[in-house]
């Protein structure tokens, strides 16, 4: 998980900015807040996109996308 923390405007600030859990084996991403989006940096680092699922599309959406289906 990352998240943004601290002081804003007199205002706390706490929110989830990215959040991804390793289930058997596959990567799940549930939170992405980024502009370029985790799932292309974890390919960058060498991670196939056949383990990358993205948990935050629903089911039937993930079939359009270039990473794993469930």
């Amino acid at each position: 998980m990352l998240l943004t923390l601290g002081w804003e405007n007199n205002q706390r600030v706490h929110g989830c900015l990215v959040h991804i859990d390793i289930i058997n084996d596959k990567i799940w991403s549930q939170r992405d807040g980024t502009a370029y989006g985790m799932a292309n940096e974890l390919v960058n680092a060498g991670i196939p996109k056949n383990q990358i699922f993205l948990a935050f599309q629903p089911a039937d959406i993930r079939q359009y996308t270039e990473f794993a289906v469930n």
